[in-house]
Protein backbone atom coordinates (compact mmCIF):
# COMPACT_ATOMS: atom_id res chain seq x y z
CA UNK A 1 0.00 0.00 0.00
CA UNK A 2 1.39 3.70 -1.13
CA UNK A 3 1.23 6.31 1.49
CA UNK A 4 -2.16 8.17 0.33
CA UNK A 5 -3.80 5.18 0.48
CA UNK A 6 -2.73 4.40 4.17
CA UNK A 7 -3.22 7.76 4.66
CA UNK A 8 -6.71 7.50 4.13
CA UNK A 9 -6.99 3.87 5.64
CA UNK A 10 -5.48 5.76 9.16
CA UNK A 11 -7.70 8.48 9.44
CA UNK A 12 -8.76 8.53 12.48
CA UNK A 13 -12.76 7.36 12.11
CA UNK A 14 -14.12 9.96 15.10
CA UNK A 15 -12.66 12.94 13.06
CA UNK A 16 -15.29 15.60 11.26
CA UNK A 17 -14.34 14.19 7.61
CA UNK A 18 -15.65 10.59 8.83
CA UNK A 19 -18.02 11.83 11.56
CA UNK A 20 -20.25 14.06 8.82
CA UNK A 21 -21.60 10.70 7.07
CA UNK A 22 -19.45 10.40 4.20
CA UNK A 23 -20.85 7.29 2.76
CA UNK A 24 -18.02 4.57 0.92
CA UNK A 25 -18.82 6.28 -2.17
CA UNK A 26 -17.39 9.97 -1.39
CA UNK A 27 -14.63 7.23 0.24
CA UNK A 28 -13.84 6.39 -2.89
CA UNK A 29 -14.41 9.37 -4.56
CA UNK A 30 -11.43 10.88 -2.48
CA UNK A 31 -9.32 7.91 -3.07
CA UNK A 32 -10.08 8.49 -7.40
CA UNK A 33 -9.10 12.31 -6.73
CA UNK A 34 -5.84 11.99 -5.30
CA UNK A 35 -4.55 9.55 -8.09
CA UNK A 36 -5.13 6.25 -6.39
CA UNK A 37 -5.51 2.71 -7.68
CA UNK A 38 -7.95 0.74 -6.14
CA UNK A 39 -7.63 -2.02 -8.35
CA UNK A 40 -4.25 -2.67 -6.87
CA UNK A 41 -6.03 -4.26 -3.68
CA UNK A 42 -8.57 -7.47 -3.78
CA UNK A 43 -12.01 -5.96 -3.68
CA UNK A 44 -12.39 -8.18 -0.40
CA UNK A 45 -9.63 -6.48 1.06
CA UNK A 46 -10.80 -3.01 0.57
CA UNK A 47 -14.22 -3.70 2.02
CA UNK A 48 -12.69 -5.05 5.07
CA UNK A 49 -10.72 -1.80 5.35
CA UNK A 50 -13.69 0.54 4.81
CA UNK A 51 -15.34 -1.62 7.29
CA UNK A 52 -13.06 -1.66 10.23
CA UNK A 53 -11.75 2.23 9.59
CA UNK A 54 -15.88 3.65 9.30
CA UNK A 55 -16.86 0.94 12.24
CA UNK A 56 -17.33 3.43 15.16
CA UNK A 57 -18.34 6.30 12.88
CA UNK A 58 -21.53 8.32 13.97
CA UNK A 59 -23.71 8.40 10.68
CA UNK A 60 -26.28 11.35 11.52
CA UNK A 61 -23.70 13.41 13.66
CA UNK A 62 -21.63 16.86 13.18
CA UNK A 63 -21.29 17.70 16.32
CA UNK A 64 -20.25 21.06 15.77
CA UNK A 65 -23.47 21.59 13.75
CA UNK A 66 -25.88 19.75 16.23
CA UNK A 67 -28.64 22.08 17.66
CA UNK A 68 -31.85 21.77 19.70
CA UNK A 69 -35.14 21.64 18.11
CA UNK A 70 -37.76 21.04 21.07
CA UNK A 71 -37.95 19.91 24.26
CA UNK A 72 -40.82 17.24 25.69
CA UNK A 73 -41.73 15.77 28.63
CA UNK A 74 -43.59 12.06 29.45
CA UNK A 75 -44.46 11.95 33.02
CA UNK A 76 -44.19 8.57 35.36
CA UNK A 77 -45.34 7.29 38.36
CA UNK A 78 -47.13 4.77 39.99
CA UNK A 79 -45.96 1.36 40.70
CA UNK A 80 -43.01 1.69 38.49
CA UNK A 81 -41.04 4.53 40.55
CA UNK A 82 -41.73 7.51 42.20
CA UNK A 83 -43.45 10.20 40.54
CA UNK A 84 -40.99 11.25 37.60
CA UNK A 85 -40.89 13.73 34.80
CA UNK A 86 -38.98 12.21 31.82
CA UNK A 87 -37.17 15.11 29.71
CA UNK A 88 -36.33 14.70 26.07
CA UNK A 89 -34.45 16.78 24.17
CA UNK A 90 -34.66 16.94 20.51
CA UNK A 91 -31.83 18.01 17.83
CA UNK A 92 -31.58 18.66 14.29
CA UNK A 93 -30.12 15.83 13.08
CA UNK A 94 -32.36 13.35 14.86
CA UNK A 95 -30.41 12.09 17.92
CA UNK A 96 -32.17 12.70 21.75
CA UNK A 97 -31.25 13.03 24.93
CA UNK A 98 -32.71 12.05 28.21
CA UNK A 99 -32.37 13.43 31.94
CA UNK A 100 -34.90 12.95 34.62
CA UNK A 101 -36.58 15.93 36.94
CA UNK A 102 -36.54 14.71 40.18
CA UNK A 103 -38.68 12.75 41.94
CA UNK A 104 -41.46 14.76 42.99
CA UNK A 105 -40.96 17.42 41.56
CA UNK A 106 -42.56 19.42 38.56
CA UNK A 107 -41.98 19.25 34.98
CA UNK A 108 -42.62 22.85 34.70
CA UNK A 109 -39.14 23.43 36.45
CA UNK A 110 -37.68 21.80 33.15
CA UNK A 111 -40.44 23.05 30.36
CA UNK A 112 -39.18 26.86 31.91
CA UNK A 113 -35.47 26.31 30.55
CA UNK A 114 -36.79 25.29 26.91
CA UNK A 115 -37.22 28.76 25.22
CA UNK A 116 -33.38 28.86 26.87
CA UNK A 117 -32.11 26.04 25.02
CA UNK A 118 -33.97 26.35 21.43
CA UNK A 119 -30.99 27.19 19.25
CA UNK A 120 -28.09 26.15 20.89
CA UNK A 121 -25.55 23.28 20.29
CA UNK A 122 -26.47 20.83 23.39
CA UNK A 123 -21.98 19.84 23.54
CA UNK A 124 -21.82 23.30 24.97
CA UNK A 125 -23.03 21.65 27.95
CA UNK A 126 -20.99 24.18 30.79
CA UNK A 127 -22.15 27.01 29.11
CA UNK A 128 -25.55 25.84 29.07
CA UNK A 129 -25.49 25.00 32.56
CA UNK A 130 -24.37 28.50 33.25
CA UNK A 131 -27.21 29.89 31.18
CA UNK A 132 -30.15 28.25 32.94
CA UNK A 133 -28.32 27.52 36.47
CA UNK A 134 -30.16 30.75 37.88
CA UNK A 135 -33.34 28.78 37.53
CA UNK A 136 -32.58 26.25 39.88
CA UNK A 137 -32.86 26.23 44.13
CA UNK A 138 -32.44 23.48 46.33
CA UNK A 139 -34.89 20.73 46.93
CA UNK A 140 -37.14 19.59 43.85
CA UNK A 141 -36.80 23.22 42.76
CA UNK A 142 -33.33 22.05 41.25
CA UNK A 143 -34.94 19.19 39.32
CA UNK A 144 -35.30 20.66 36.14
CA UNK A 145 -31.84 22.28 35.76
CA UNK A 146 -30.25 19.16 36.67
CA UNK A 147 -32.48 16.68 34.88
CA UNK A 148 -32.04 19.21 31.42
CA UNK A 149 -27.82 18.78 32.24
CA UNK A 150 -27.83 14.68 32.03
CA UNK A 151 -29.96 15.08 28.83
CA UNK A 152 -27.42 17.28 27.56
CA UNK A 153 -24.56 15.12 28.51
CA UNK A 154 -26.51 12.44 27.11
CA UNK A 155 -26.59 13.68 23.90
CA UNK A 156 -22.82 15.12 23.64
CA UNK A 157 -21.87 11.70 24.49
CA UNK A 158 -24.13 10.44 21.53
CA UNK A 159 -22.24 13.57 19.32
CA UNK A 160 -19.06 12.26 20.00
CA UNK A 161 -19.80 8.38 20.22
CA UNK A 162 -18.60 8.20 23.81
CA UNK A 163 -20.20 7.49 27.15
CA UNK A 164 -20.01 10.85 29.25
CA UNK A 165 -17.66 9.45 32.12
CA UNK A 166 -15.15 9.98 29.40
CA UNK A 167 -16.54 13.52 28.86
CA UNK A 168 -15.79 14.07 32.46
CA UNK A 169 -12.14 13.27 32.50
CA UNK A 170 -12.09 8.88 32.28
CA UNK A 171 -13.34 6.52 35.00
CA UNK A 172 -12.04 5.31 38.16
CA UNK A 173 -14.01 2.39 38.37
CA UNK A 174 -15.77 -0.48 36.30
CA UNK A 175 -18.25 -1.01 38.61
CA UNK A 176 -20.48 1.15 40.89
CA UNK A 177 -21.68 -0.21 44.05
CA UNK A 178 -24.89 0.34 45.00
CA UNK A 179 -26.79 0.38 48.70
CA UNK A 180 -29.96 -0.50 48.71
CA UNK A 181 -33.50 1.09 50.68
CA UNK A 182 -35.51 -1.77 52.78
CA UNK A 183 -39.69 -1.25 53.02
CA UNK A 184 -40.24 -0.38 56.38
CA UNK A 185 -41.81 -3.14 58.79
CA UNK A 186 -43.05 -1.94 62.34
CA UNK A 187 -42.10 -5.98 63.56
CA UNK A 188 -38.40 -5.53 64.10
CA UNK A 189 -37.82 -8.90 63.77
CA UNK A 190 -39.87 -8.68 59.95
CA UNK A 191 -37.83 -5.37 59.44
CA UNK A 192 -34.67 -8.19 59.75
CA UNK A 193 -35.69 -10.37 58.19
CA UNK A 194 -36.37 -8.01 54.88
CA UNK A 195 -33.03 -6.70 55.40
CA UNK A 196 -31.64 -10.22 55.09
CA UNK A 197 -33.83 -10.96 52.02
CA UNK A 198 -31.56 -8.03 50.46
CA UNK A 199 -28.19 -9.39 51.75
CA UNK A 200 -29.56 -12.51 50.26
CA UNK A 201 -30.30 -11.26 46.64
CA UNK A 202 -26.68 -9.72 46.50
CA UNK A 203 -26.13 -6.02 47.92
CA UNK A 204 -23.59 -5.28 50.25
CA UNK A 205 -24.75 -2.15 51.64
CA UNK A 206 -27.73 -1.40 53.27
CA UNK A 207 -30.25 1.39 54.55
CA UNK A 208 -33.04 1.49 56.57
CA UNK A 209 -35.77 3.73 57.18
CA UNK A 210 -36.43 4.05 61.27
CA UNK A 211 -37.66 6.60 63.36
CA UNK A 212 -39.96 7.69 65.56
CA UNK A 213 -42.78 6.52 63.09
CA UNK A 214 -42.55 3.08 64.40
CA UNK A 215 -43.51 4.53 68.13
CA UNK A 216 -46.35 5.96 67.62
CA UNK A 217 -48.90 3.17 69.01
CA UNK A 218 -46.36 2.99 72.22
CA UNK A 219 -47.53 4.59 74.72
CA UNK A 220 -44.82 6.75 76.74
CA UNK A 221 -42.68 6.56 73.85
CA UNK A 222 -42.62 10.05 72.23
CA UNK A 223 -43.73 13.37 74.04
CA UNK A 224 -45.69 15.65 71.84
CA UNK A 225 -46.04 12.96 69.36
CA UNK A 226 -47.29 14.33 66.18
CA UNK A 227 -49.85 11.44 65.99
CA UNK A 228 -50.79 11.26 69.43
CA UNK A 229 -53.77 11.34 71.94
CA UNK A 230 -52.94 15.11 72.26
CA UNK A 231 -53.18 15.91 68.72
CA UNK A 232 -50.60 18.60 68.81
CA UNK A 233 -50.82 19.34 65.15
CA UNK A 234 -54.59 18.78 64.09
CA UNK A 235 -55.01 23.16 64.17
CA UNK A 236 -51.71 24.02 62.99
CA UNK A 237 -51.89 25.11 59.04
CA UNK A 238 -48.46 24.01 58.00
CA UNK A 239 -48.83 20.67 59.99
CA UNK A 240 -46.61 18.51 61.50
CA UNK A 241 -44.60 17.36 58.21
CA UNK A 242 -43.82 20.85 56.87
CA UNK A 243 -42.39 22.06 60.39
CA UNK A 244 -38.78 22.09 60.72
CA UNK A 245 -37.13 20.30 63.27
CA UNK A 246 -35.93 22.65 65.81
CA UNK A 247 -39.76 23.78 66.31
CA UNK A 248 -41.60 20.72 66.43
CA UNK A 249 -41.19 20.16 70.22
CA UNK A 250 -40.95 16.62 69.87
CA UNK A 251 -38.49 14.53 72.46
CA UNK A 252 -37.86 11.27 72.63
CA UNK A 253 -38.43 9.36 76.19
CA UNK A 254 -36.05 7.25 77.48
CA UNK A 255 -38.49 4.12 76.36
CA UNK A 256 -38.70 5.16 73.12
CA UNK A 257 -34.94 5.55 72.70
CA UNK A 258 -34.55 1.72 73.82
CA UNK A 259 -37.34 0.94 71.62
CA UNK A 260 -35.53 2.42 68.41
CA UNK A 261 -32.27 0.68 69.47
CA UNK A 262 -34.07 -2.47 69.69
CA UNK A 263 -34.83 -2.22 65.94
CA UNK A 264 -30.96 -1.73 65.70
CA UNK A 265 -30.01 -4.98 67.97
CA UNK A 266 -32.02 -7.16 66.07
CA UNK A 267 -31.17 -5.99 62.79
CA UNK A 268 -27.35 -6.18 63.18
CA UNK A 269 -28.05 -9.94 64.98
CA UNK A 270 -29.46 -10.88 61.83
CA UNK A 271 -27.22 -9.39 59.01
CA UNK A 272 -24.17 -9.31 61.26
CA UNK A 273 -21.75 -6.82 61.53
CA UNK A 274 -19.78 -6.75 57.65
CA UNK A 275 -22.59 -5.42 56.26
CA UNK A 276 -22.43 -1.84 55.84
CA UNK A 277 -25.85 -0.10 57.22
CA UNK A 278 -26.94 3.57 57.42
CA UNK A 279 -30.35 5.03 58.76
CA UNK A 280 -32.85 7.62 57.34
CA UNK A 281 -35.70 8.99 58.41
CA UNK A 282 -35.84 9.46 62.35
CA UNK A 283 -38.50 12.01 62.44
CA UNK A 284 -39.02 16.06 63.38
CA UNK A 285 -37.21 16.82 66.06
CA UNK A 286 -34.57 19.42 67.49
CA UNK A 287 -30.20 19.04 68.18
CA UNK A 288 -30.54 17.51 71.45
CA UNK A 289 -32.83 14.57 70.73
CA UNK A 290 -30.81 13.93 67.67
CA UNK A 291 -27.62 13.78 69.59
CA UNK A 292 -29.32 11.58 71.77
CA UNK A 293 -29.83 9.17 69.16
CA UNK A 294 -26.54 9.70 67.28
CA UNK A 295 -24.98 8.73 70.77
CA UNK A 296 -27.49 5.62 71.87
CA UNK A 297 -26.86 3.99 68.45
CA UNK A 298 -22.70 3.59 68.44
CA UNK A 299 -22.76 0.16 70.00
CA UNK A 300 -25.01 -0.85 66.24
CA UNK A 301 -21.52 0.62 64.14
CA UNK A 302 -24.08 2.44 61.79
CA UNK A 303 -22.75 3.57 58.20
CA UNK A 304 -24.24 7.16 58.68
CA UNK A 305 -27.62 8.40 60.13
CA UNK A 306 -28.76 10.54 57.36
CA UNK A 307 -30.71 13.90 57.44
CA UNK A 308 -31.48 14.10 61.70
CA UNK A 309 -32.15 18.15 60.67
CA UNK A 310 -32.37 19.96 57.79
CA UNK A 311 -29.15 20.27 55.97
CA UNK A 312 -28.74 24.29 56.15
CA UNK A 313 -28.71 24.25 60.55
CA UNK A 314 -24.76 23.89 59.60
CA UNK A 315 -23.44 24.74 63.19
CA UNK A 316 -26.22 22.56 64.72
CA UNK A 317 -24.69 19.52 62.75
CA UNK A 318 -21.45 20.19 63.17
CA UNK A 319 -22.78 19.69 66.92
CA UNK A 320 -24.08 16.54 66.08
CA UNK A 321 -21.05 15.29 64.32
CA UNK A 322 -18.68 16.44 67.20
CA UNK A 323 -20.78 14.67 69.99
CA UNK A 324 -20.52 11.06 68.52
CA UNK A 325 -18.72 8.45 66.81
CA UNK A 326 -21.14 7.52 64.59
CA UNK A 327 -20.86 9.27 61.36
CA UNK A 328 -23.15 12.00 59.96
CA UNK A 329 -24.42 12.80 56.73
CA UNK A 330 -26.31 15.18 54.88
CA UNK A 331 -27.30 16.54 51.56
CA UNK A 332 -29.62 15.19 49.27
CA UNK A 333 -31.44 18.45 49.15
CA UNK A 334 -28.53 20.82 48.10
CA UNK A 335 -28.31 22.74 44.91
CA UNK A 336 -25.08 22.95 43.67
CA UNK A 337 -21.59 23.33 45.54
CA UNK A 338 -21.49 26.99 45.96
CA UNK A 339 -25.32 26.85 47.15
CA UNK A 340 -23.75 25.30 50.56
CA UNK A 341 -21.83 21.90 50.49
CA UNK A 342 -18.50 24.09 50.30
CA UNK A 343 -19.20 25.48 53.59
CA UNK A 344 -20.24 21.98 55.08
CA UNK A 345 -17.15 20.33 53.30
CA UNK A 346 -15.12 23.45 54.80
CA UNK A 347 -16.38 23.39 58.09
CA UNK A 348 -16.63 19.21 58.44
CA UNK A 349 -20.56 19.48 59.16
CA UNK A 350 -20.99 16.36 58.35
CA UNK A 351 -18.79 12.82 58.08
CA UNK A 352 -20.13 12.03 54.30
CA UNK A 353 -21.84 14.66 51.67
CA UNK A 354 -24.85 12.97 50.11
CA UNK A 355 -25.77 14.94 46.95
CA UNK A 356 -28.57 13.92 44.71
CA UNK A 357 -27.41 14.86 40.88
CA UNK A 358 -31.34 15.23 40.49
CA UNK A 359 -31.20 18.22 42.66
CA UNK A 360 -27.50 19.04 43.20
CA UNK A 361 -27.33 20.32 39.32
CA UNK A 362 -26.25 17.29 37.34
CA UNK A 363 -23.71 14.90 36.98
CA UNK A 364 -20.47 17.50 36.07
CA UNK A 365 -21.71 19.66 39.45
CA UNK A 366 -22.04 16.59 41.54
CA UNK A 367 -18.46 15.17 40.33
CA UNK A 368 -17.04 19.10 41.51
CA UNK A 369 -18.54 18.31 44.71
CA UNK A 370 -17.36 14.59 45.40
CA UNK A 371 -13.95 16.74 44.34
CA UNK A 372 -14.34 19.41 46.69
CA UNK A 373 -14.87 16.97 49.79
CA UNK A 374 -12.21 14.49 48.74
CA UNK A 375 -9.50 17.54 49.16
CA UNK A 376 -11.27 17.50 52.59
CA UNK A 377 -11.43 14.32 53.85
CA UNK A 378 -15.04 14.12 53.55
CA UNK A 379 -16.74 11.18 51.75
CA UNK A 380 -19.23 11.05 49.34
CA UNK A 381 -22.06 9.36 48.40
CA UNK A 382 -25.02 9.50 45.88
CA UNK A 383 -28.73 10.22 46.84
CA UNK A 384 -31.48 8.90 44.00
CA UNK A 385 -35.13 7.80 44.26
CA UNK A 386 -36.15 8.68 40.51
CA UNK A 387 -36.03 6.66 37.27
CA UNK A 388 -33.42 4.82 35.62
CA UNK A 389 -32.29 7.31 33.40
CA UNK A 390 -30.68 9.42 35.96
CA UNK A 391 -30.06 6.48 37.96
CA UNK A 392 -27.13 5.69 35.06
CA UNK A 393 -26.68 9.44 35.26
CA UNK A 394 -25.72 9.13 38.68
CA UNK A 395 -23.61 5.64 37.41
CA UNK A 396 -21.75 8.17 35.54
CA UNK A 397 -20.87 10.77 37.92
CA UNK A 398 -20.05 8.59 40.60
CA UNK A 399 -17.58 6.16 38.09
CA UNK A 400 -15.77 9.71 37.51
CA UNK A 401 -15.22 10.54 41.09
CA UNK A 402 -12.41 9.04 43.15
CA UNK A 403 -13.35 9.35 46.50
CA UNK A 404 -17.08 7.90 45.96
CA UNK A 405 -18.56 5.40 48.38
CA UNK A 406 -22.47 4.05 47.25
CA UNK A 407 -24.94 4.78 44.87
CA UNK A 408 -28.42 4.85 46.44
CA UNK A 409 -30.99 1.94 44.85
CA UNK A 410 -34.43 2.94 45.36
CA UNK A 411 -36.52 0.75 43.64
CA UNK A 412 -35.49 -2.64 44.09
CA UNK A 413 -39.36 -3.67 44.74
CA UNK A 414 -40.32 -2.27 41.65
CA UNK A 415 -39.77 -4.85 39.04
CA UNK A 416 -40.36 -2.92 36.09
CA UNK A 417 -38.43 0.00 36.88
CA UNK A 418 -35.44 -1.35 34.87
CA UNK A 419 -37.44 -1.99 31.73
CA UNK A 420 -38.26 1.74 31.39
CA UNK A 421 -35.02 1.69 29.54
CA UNK A 422 -33.29 -0.66 27.27
CA UNK A 423 -29.40 -1.24 26.54
CA UNK A 424 -27.98 -3.34 29.11
CA UNK A 425 -27.78 -6.74 28.94
CA UNK A 426 -29.48 -8.53 31.61
CA UNK A 427 -30.67 -6.68 35.15
CA UNK A 428 -28.99 -3.18 35.82
CA UNK A 429 -28.01 -4.10 39.00
CA UNK A 430 -26.27 -7.27 39.85
CA UNK A 431 -24.83 -8.60 42.91
CA UNK A 432 -24.54 -5.60 44.38
CA UNK A 433 -23.09 -3.07 41.85
CA UNK A 434 -23.57 -1.59 38.54
CA UNK A 435 -21.51 -2.15 35.46
CA UNK A 436 -20.25 1.46 33.90
CA UNK A 437 -21.88 1.54 30.47
CA UNK A 438 -19.35 1.94 27.59
CA UNK A 439 -22.30 2.94 25.32
CA UNK A 440 -22.32 6.50 23.63
CA UNK A 441 -24.10 9.07 25.75
CA UNK A 442 -25.80 7.66 29.13
CA UNK A 443 -25.62 4.23 27.99
CA UNK A 444 -29.15 3.87 27.77
CA UNK A 445 -32.98 4.86 25.68
CA UNK A 446 -36.23 4.42 27.09
CA UNK A 447 -38.23 1.34 26.31
CA UNK A 448 -41.71 3.90 25.17
CA UNK A 449 -43.60 1.44 25.39
CA UNK A 450 -43.16 0.62 28.95
CA UNK A 451 -42.63 4.18 29.71
CA UNK A 452 -46.31 4.80 27.93
CA UNK A 453 -47.58 2.31 30.33
CA UNK A 454 -46.67 4.19 33.48
CA UNK A 455 -47.86 7.65 32.33
CA UNK A 456 -50.05 9.50 35.15
CA UNK A 457 -53.31 10.08 34.35
CA UNK A 458 -53.82 12.84 31.85
CA UNK A 459 -49.95 12.44 30.61
CA UNK A 460 -49.42 11.78 27.06
CA UNK A 461 -45.95 10.48 25.68
CA UNK A 462 -44.24 13.54 24.56
CA UNK A 463 -46.49 15.50 23.29
CA UNK A 464 -45.60 18.65 21.52
CA UNK A 465 -45.05 21.73 24.31
CA UNK A 466 -44.69 24.86 21.80
CA UNK A 467 -46.27 27.08 24.64
CA UNK A 468 -42.72 27.06 26.17
CA UNK A 469 -40.76 28.11 23.16
CA UNK A 470 -40.72 31.67 23.90
CA UNK A 471 -38.76 33.42 26.21
CA UNK A 472 -40.77 36.01 28.53
CA UNK A 473 -38.80 37.43 30.65
CA UNK A 474 -35.07 39.23 30.67
CA UNK A 475 -32.89 36.96 33.03
CA UNK A 476 -30.11 39.06 33.19
CA UNK A 477 -29.21 39.42 37.31
CA UNK A 478 -27.15 42.30 36.60
CA UNK A 479 -27.72 46.26 35.56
Amino acid sequence: MNWKMKKLFDKDPESPVNSDGKSRRSFMQQASLGGLSLAAFPTSDIQERIAYVTQKVSRNSAPSELKITDMRIAEIGGKVAFRTPIVRIYTNQGIVGHGDVRDGAAKEYALFLKSRLLGENPCNVERLFKKISQFGHHGRQGGGVSGVEMALWDLAGKAYNIPVYQLLGGKYRDKVRVYCDTTVSTDPHEYADRMQARVDAGYTALKMDIGINLLKDIPGAIINAPDGSLKPWANESRGYNLTQHPYTGVQITQKGLEKLMEFLAIMRDKIGYEIPMGTDHWGHFSVNEATKIAKAAEPYSLAYMEDLIPWHFMDQWREITLSTTTPTQTGEDIYRLEGGFDKIIDNHTVDIVHPDPNTAGGILETKRIGDYASKHGIGFMHHHAAGPVSFIGCVHSAAATENFLWLEHHAVDKPDWENLVTGFDGPIVQNGYVTVPDKPGLGVELNEEVVEKYLIEGEKLFAPTPEWDQIRAWDRLWS
